[in-house]
């Protein structure tokens, strides 16, 4: 075979196996690589686990936070934009509070300037009810608590402060017009409260959110004293009756208010947007009542209407040249600084609102018509007989006498129903036309209309007109009966004579003082001319005799030193419950000095049940010593001239 030169290749044959080696391993020779480790064996593979893509949820999360954010921009935008106005004024009001300032009422003065009726500071008890729920008192019966301790304290129901106490909003009224010796009370109780929370952890300040309202309570230093005049003052501060009623306006002032901003109850001083109107005082009113006269008055009615066992009594006193009155007291009476204990009956002002007949103390009218249109004198003769049939009725006196032979003078004194019927029916051709005239004297002194004062439950009496009069009242109407007056038209009556003819209107009040001081004197009185000054002294010369004649019937109304003009009256009484007569209204009119009138004083009393019932003989002592002590206080001297002794019979 022919060389190719070509080397064939080499076979290598395995040398001995060596300990320890494997055979058929090649062993490396000298200067050789070193071998490769065999690599580790690799476990079995498993199968992969792949994660989803994190995008779509980041999306999802993207768009939730999103529409958070732009719900939150909406809301806030509606807050600060739409809404921006709402909310500030929820803001205000949650943080601004705000209360009315009382304004300080006015005082009531008798003429010489003595407080009748006063303010006194007091205090509204308020509470704040969001201070007393749980969140803020850390205790679930707050309101109970503090409602237990305030009951006694301002004496109200505990129930009713409780549901006060649970109200919603930051401002409730507890009490109105309370001491200060009560707000006191609570202070205290309220710090000590405190103090003892602030040592004991487990102990609420239940009354923390109760507090004070400055403010004014109405007193009258003298009780009972003229309170029929001045009325009351109910809860809410408004006048009740009386002067207080009929002047509340005036004597209320003008409440001011008050707004600032507070935190857990108490004000923030540095607060902005605080705000303050001043409250305006009341002006106070100038009564023309003496407040000794009153007393004396008040102090004698009530007396005798005890000792009578009447329903009820009244006197005034006017002074007869200014109409003013002086005095006008009611029996029995009542307290005004305590209307708990006062009897409904006795709230009122009788002397104006109580309507009922006169009875003779009206003859004196009568016969000042007989005088002025001349048809009598004084000194005309009057035969009275025992028994005057007129109509369809017999009339008489209050006793039965013979014949008597009397003076027209002698009829007013001796009050001769019979005697004033037959010289009235002197007064016209016929008897209407004689109750014309008659009519118009008795509307000329005041019959019929209100007196003027204008005070709150006046009643203007009952005086029909004359083609109106039934066939009795045709000639009861003269002495007194089948016309109703109150107290006040019967007193100026005879203060109109007393005034030489000439009514003036009564006064109760004779001015008002601002807050500034200023006096504003009220409106003069109207003057009218009833009778001319001759007849009004002619019936005042008339009216002494009732008084100093043995034969008058006001015997017990002389006083000594006094010339005294007067007239008894005794009348029938119409009961205001049944609409029938039962009882009598006795009283007895008057003014002295008889020949320098300076004060009038009329006294009535109301169905008198025990003792006499004349009212000669139970008023006319009322009016000696109301009129002595009058007469006294203003130091009005005896005129020292002879008292008129005009005629009271005559012999056939």
């Amino acid at each position: 075979m022919a060389d190719s030169g070509k080397q064939p290749p080499r076979r290598r044959v395995p040398g001995p196996a060596r300990p320890g080696r494997p055979a058929g391993r090649r062993v490396p020779g000298p200067g050789a690589r070193p071998a490769r480790r065999p690599a580790a064996p690799r476990p079995a593979a498993s199968p992969s686990l792949r994660l989803g893509s994190p995008r779509p949820r980041l999306r999802m999360v993207s768009l939730a936070l999103t529409l958070v954010l732009i719900a939150f921009v909406v809301r806030l935008l509606q807050v600060q934009a739409v809404d921006a106005g709402t909310y500030a004024a929820k803001a205000e009001k949650n943080r601004y509070v705000g209360y009315t300032l009382a304004a300080e009422r006015g005082g009531i003065t008798d003429r010489n300037g003595v407080a009748l009726a006063a303010s006194v500071d007091a205090y509204d008890i308020t509470a704040d009810p969001t201070l007393f729920t749980r969140k803020s008192l850390k205790v679930g019966d707050g309101p109970e608590q503090a409602a237990a301790l305030l009951a006694p304290i301002l004496g109200q129901d505990q129930a009713v402060l409780t549901e006060k106490l649970k109200a919603k909003g930051q401002y409730v009224l507890l009490s109105r017009r309370q001491t200060p010796q009560v707000w006191k009370q609570i202070k205290d109780l309220k710090s000590a409260l405190a103090t003892k929370a602030e040592t004991d952890p487990g102990t609420a300040n239940v009354l923390a959110g109760v507090f004070s309202v400055a403010s004014s309570k109405r007193v009258y230093p003298n009780g009972e004293l003229a309170a029929g005049i001045l009325g009351w003052v109910n809860y809410d501060g408004k006048g009740g009756g009386g002067v207080e009623q009929q002047f509340d306006k005036e004597l209320a002032g003008k409440d001011g208010k008050i707004r600032y901003a507070q935190s857990g109850g108490r004000q923030v001083p540095t607060a902005g947007g605080s705000t303050e109107t001043p409250a305006v005082p009341g002006s106070d009113v100038e009564l023309t009542i003496d407040r000794d006269i009153q007393w004396a008055a008040q102090n004698a009615i009530s007396e005798q209407v005890e000792k009578s066992k009447a329903d009820r009594g009244y006197v005034i006193v006017q002074d007869t040249r200014t109409g003013e009155i002086l005095a006008m007291a009611n029996s029995p009476g009542f307290d005004p600084n305590d209307l708990s204990k006062a009897d409904g009956a006795s709230l009122h002002n009788w002397s104006l609102e109580d309507a009922y007949e006169p009875g003779s103390t009206a003859k004196v009218m009568s016969m000042a018509a007989v005088l002025e249109e001349g048809v009598a004198t004084p000194g005309t003769h009057v035969v009275v007989p025992n028994r005057l049939h007129r109509g369809d009725r017999l009339f008489k006196d209050d006793i039965d006498h013979e014949t008597w032979y009397l003076t027209l003078n002698g009829v007013l004194a001796k009050s001769s129903n019979i005697g004033t019927i037959l010289a009235t029916g002197q007064l016209g051709k016929t008897q209407p036309e004689s109750n014309k005239v008659l009519y118009s004297y008795l509307r000329k002194f005041g019959l019929g209309s209100y007196t003027g004062l204008g005070f709150p439950g006046e009643t203007k009496g009952i005086l029909a007109p004359p083609d109106q009069w039934s066939t009795s009242q045709q000639y009861t109407i003269p002495f007194g009966q089948g016309v109703s007056i109150n107290a006040m038209q019967a007193a100026s009556v005879y203060s109109t004579i007393a005034n030489g003819g000439v009514r003036v209107e009564p006064s109760l009040v004779r001015g008002t003082k601002g807050a500034d001081g200023r006096f504003t004197p009220a409106q003069k009185p109207e003057k009218t001319r009833v009778v001319s000054a001759r007849t009004a002294k002619t019936l005042a010369r008339m009216l002494e005799s009732v008084v100093d004649d043995r034969e008058g019937t006001g015997t017990k109304a002389r006083i000594p030193g006094y010339r005294v003009a007067g007239k008894t009256g005794t009348a029938n009484r119409v009961d205001p419950a049944t609409g029938k007569y039962r009882g009598y209204t006795s009283s007895f009119a008057g003014f002295a000095p008889a020949d320098q009138p300076r004060i009038t004083v009329y006294c009535a009393i109301q169905n008198a049940t025990e003792g006499n019932y004349f009212g000669g003989q139970i008023c006319g002592p009322v009016y000696k010593q109301v009129m002595e002590f009058a007469l006294k206080t203003l130091q009005v001297p005896p005129t020292g001239a002879p008292a008129a002794k005009l005629p009271v019979t005559f012999s056939p």
